[in-house]
């Protein structure tokens, strides 16, 4: 029995030992409260909606043929530079050559019996006018006459459309480009009958390219003219290119009910990296600043718990308002939202509020906040280059990571982001740590 009673009290000392530990040592470990917090800083801030779409040359011209005939000689292939006027093609011209023999007999029988018709009227005119013909033989060598001189404007005619047809066997280049695409080889046959059959393809000038954009309907409302894009391509996954929204296309068009607007695109390409028909990944920055005062996006909406933080002082940002009524930069900010006109479009303007610390004393600042791209916030008034605003709050004997590692998930994506001349844009974070005072 003493045994027993031994061991029974043994384990209530190990429990008691347990209890203190837990309930009153770890407490006494838990009163170091760390801050952490981010420095506002000025840099990059935009936001941006996707699209897919495809590279194009500005111009491209059909070069077709107008007369039919079997295809004599093509003098050019894919990707050859022309220049305009230049000889790329020629039809077999016998069958035109033959039609215009033809018309010149015809124009010379047409002009010989014109000269003999119209010698005849003025026989017949000096006849009429002495008398001794009648009033009908006359009109009928003046309609001998005039039939005549007719034949001699159809044969004419025809003589210069078989001039035509024979220009027309040898095909020019229009423009000055490079030969995208050539359908046609030497002996075949093309038939021109309704419609002239297309030859050859031609861009006019492949260093100045054109991305057609499908933005999606919910998307176009923020798509601008003049706005800056960026986009990558699949052969060159590294390299983010640049160009600017020219105009958007008001004919929709709708696939699986899903409705997208056609956005034109222009883009510099005096590389020559980009070829016709490559897929483009597109932003399309509808809002964006280059020197934009930064804060992170966690810090509006950071709360302290004063369950916790028992030892420090709180001002809110109305005493705060009060106590320095007179020049305080947030005296007569509006709660409600209002939008201004950026040169990136319409920024709507939000009332926020962050927290401050100072020594033992958190302090809430109300701020006016611009653009929101969940990671970083624009701060338009209430803060200044510097200012370090609370992120984050931990307790306990851990110690705080100023690297944001210690708050967020391991289960979360890591997000990266990219400024649109393709560097990375991170921000710094500082800590700060309050000690509790032991009672």
């Amino acid at each position: 029995m003493k045994k027993g009673k031994i061991i029974l009290l043994l384990i209530l000392i190990v429990a008691a030992a347990a209890v203190y530990y837990f309930y009153f040592r770890k407490d006494k470990e838990d009163r170091t409260v760390s801050f952490v917090t981010g420095k506002a800083e000025y840099g990059y801030i935009g936001l941006s909606v996707t699209a897919t779409g495809t590279v194009q040359p500005v111009d491209t011209v059909t070069v077709g043929a107008q007369v039919s005939g079997v295809v004599q000689n093509v003098y050019v292939d894919f990707n050859d530079v022309v220049k305009a006027g230049q000889l790329i093609a020629k039809v077999d011209p016998s069958i035109i050559e033959q039609q215009l023999d033809q018309a010149k007999a015809t124009l010379a029988n047409a002009q010989s019996n014109l000269a003999y018709l119209q010698s005849n009227y003025d026989r017949q005119n000096q006849l009429y006018e002495l008398g001794a013909i009648s009033k009908a033989d006359y009109q009928l060598a003046l309609n001998q006459f005039n039939s005549a001189k007719a034949s001699v404007s159809n044969a004419t005619a025809q003589l210069n459309l078989a001039q035509r047809n024979l220009y027309y066997t040898n095909i020019y280049s229009p423009i000055n480009g490079v030969v995208l695409n050539r359908n046609v080889s030497a002996g075949q046959t093309i038939a021109s009958s309704f419609s002239a059959p297309t030859l050859f393809v031609i861009a006019r000038d492949l260093t100045k390219m054109q991305v057609r954009a499908d933005v999606d309907e919910a998307d176009i409302g923020g798509v601008r003219s003049g706005q800056h894009v960026t986009f990558t391509v699949d052969a060159f996954p590294n390299d983010v290119f640049h160009g600017s929204v020219n105009q958007i296309l008001l004919r929709p068009a709708v696939s699986a009910n899903v409705v997208t607007y056609t956005t034109l695109i222009d883009v510099d390409n005096k590389s020559l990296k980009l070829k016709p028909g490559m897929t483009a990944s597109i932003n399309i920055y509808t809002q964006e600043d280059s020197n934009a005062l930064l804060i992170p996006a966690r810090a509006i909406n950071f709360r302290p718990d004063t369950s916790v933080l028992k030892k420090y002082v709180f001002v809110k940002a109305k005493e705060r308002l009060q106590e320095t009524s007179n020049g305080d930069s947030t005296k007569g900010f509006r709660e409600d939202n209002v939008k201004v006109i950026t040169d990136g479009g319409d920024e709507e303007i939000r009332s926020s509020s962050v927290w401050m610390l100072k020594g033992d004393t958190l302090i809430e600042k109300k701020i006016l906040t611009g653009i929101d791209d969940d990671v970083h916030v624009h701060v338009i008034k209430g803060l200044s280059a510097g200012d370090e605003v609370i992120t984050n709050m931990m307790t306990g004997a851990v110690k705080a990571d100023n690297s944001d590692n210690a708050q967020r998930s391991p289960f979360m994506p890591q997000m990266r982001r990219r400024t649109p001349s393709g560097n990375k844009n991170t921000g710094t974070q500082t800590q700060q740590s309050g000690q509790r005072k032991q009672q």
